[in-house]
């Protein structure tokens, strides 16, 4: 039986790590609308020129999370979650000062793949959650990461929107794109110093692996981890379609929505906006009390089939009116993650959850490598078609169809039964 003071422990470091994790979402998201922007200033303004350059990066950044995922994942295995969360954050600081101050597209690019390898933090903070959590809590943590992810997305890129928008320019001229990334360092360095001088480590030596594996930690080695735990490659493949749908609207979403419903800048951010803000109230309000009475099994189900019909009313909403009125039922995807990493954690003991945070962390990457590509690619060939098949939400229905795909398989392997942990290989 749990003691007290055990209890009182894990609850504190539960939101030291939740505090990081809400900063360095912060720091992520006031960079996001700022980036195109710096990148198309540093073209000489061409937007074509712009637009591909931010394709290479979107994917090489993908790329870094694809095989540094499981090497973070493995080394906080090794040598404990604290000291990987804390080189990530100083990697992500870094970063962000080489982009603030890169006086070319060369030294933007080598920040970009700084922020690829470091970001793969959030797959050690989802292992640290693991670690001081009990099974029967994890979907409910996992959902308050969940809200701290999105409140963090929701905020930052209002924040950088405004640093580097035409108030601030008028007193600083073009530096003021660069300000959104000097406060994005501040703020992870700050992060930083919140985590080396009061984050503790909640990974003990005695559990801990007695040596890294590199025959783990590549893309091939996560796969071939998670087809060793029974149906963990199952779930894994469930998220894995998960976070391939999920690309689809950071692909298209603001070309889809002018070009269907003619909306500008500003309604684009406002309906970004109440999504954001749906998706934090599901996490953090709804998903402890639902997973309480249906558990995590249930909570994945309705999370994926909340996914499916989000993305079916999207595709077809006429209107911008019908649109916002659907975002409601995408907010039901929201219990997805958190009942999705309550059934994965319990299916690996404690020496392993880094490993198989890492390996969730690689799959995501091959999502983002692929999914941005796949879909602004269908996305263009249904605008050019669009005489004939009248469907530019195209896209979005297949995002949807993937939605399905990913409930079928969740209906097979995702009942609530963990099995045996087997030992970490030493």
């Amino acid at each position: 039986m749990t003691d007290t003071s055990t209890v009182t422990r894990r609850k504190a470091a539960f939101r030291f790590v939740f505090a990081c994790a809400l900063m360095n979402a912060v720091s992520f998201g006031i960079m996001i609308p700022v980036l195109p922007n710096l990148i198309k200033h540093l073209v000489g303004g061409d937007t074509a020129t712009a637009s591909t350059w931010n394709v290479l990066f979107s994917v090489t950044w993908g790329v870094m999370q694809l095989f540094c995922g499981p090497i973070l994942g493995m080394l906080s295995d090794r040598i404990g979650r604290r000291p990987v969360l804390l080189i990530s954050l100083f990697g992500l600081a870094v970063d962000f000062l080489v982009m603030a101050f890169a006086p070319n597209l060369a030294w933007l690019f080598v920040g970009r793949v700084i922020n690829g390898m470091t970001a793969a933090s959030f797959s050690t903070a989802n292992a640290y959650v693991a670690d001081v959590t009990e099974p029967k809590d994890r979907a409910k943590a996992f959902g308050w990461m969940g809200s701290a992810f999105s409140f963090g997305f929701l905020v930052g890129p209002v924040f950088g929107g405004f640093l580097a928008g035409e108030f601030m320019h008028g007193y600083l001229g073009d530096f003021a794109l660069r300000l959104p990334f000097l406060v994005a360092a501040g703020l992870t360095a700050i992060n930083w110093l919140y985590g080396f001088f009061v984050l503790p480590e909640s990974l003990p030596l005695e559990r801990r692996v007695t040596r890294f594996n590199w025959a783990r930690a590549n893309p091939l080695g996560s796969l071939s981890f998670l087809r060793a735990h029974g149906e963990l490659l199952g779930l894994a493949t469930v998220g894995f379609l998960f976070q391939l749908a999920h690309t689809v609207l950071p692909s298209i979403f603001v070309l889809y929505a002018g070009y269907r419903y003619h909306w500008g800048s500003d309604m684009v951010g406002l309906t970004m906006m109440l999504t954001g803000v749906l998706g934090v109230i599901v996490q953090s309000l709804f998903v402890g009390p639902v997973v309480a009475r249906i558990g995590e099994r249930g909570a994945l189900l309705l999370g994926t089939l909340g996914g499916m019909a989000g993305f079916t009313l999207y595709g077809l909403a006429p209107n911008g009116w019908a649109y916002v009125a659907s975002a409601p039922v995408f907010a039901l995807m929201s219990f997805l993650q958190p009942g999705l990493q309550g059934l994965m954690t319990r299916r690996v003991g404690p020496r392993e959850q880094g490993q198989l945070q890492g390996a969730n962390q690689s799959l995501q990457g091959i999502a983002s490598v692929t999914g941005p590509l796949v879909f602004g690619l269908t996305f263009a060939w249904a605008v050019r078609q669009d005489a004939v098949l009248h469907a530019p939400g195209l896209p979005i229905f297949i995002a949807a169809g993937l939605m399905g795909c990913a409930f079928l398989l969740a209906v097979r392997v995702g009942h609530a039964r963990a099995k045996a942990a087997p030992a970490a290989a030493q």
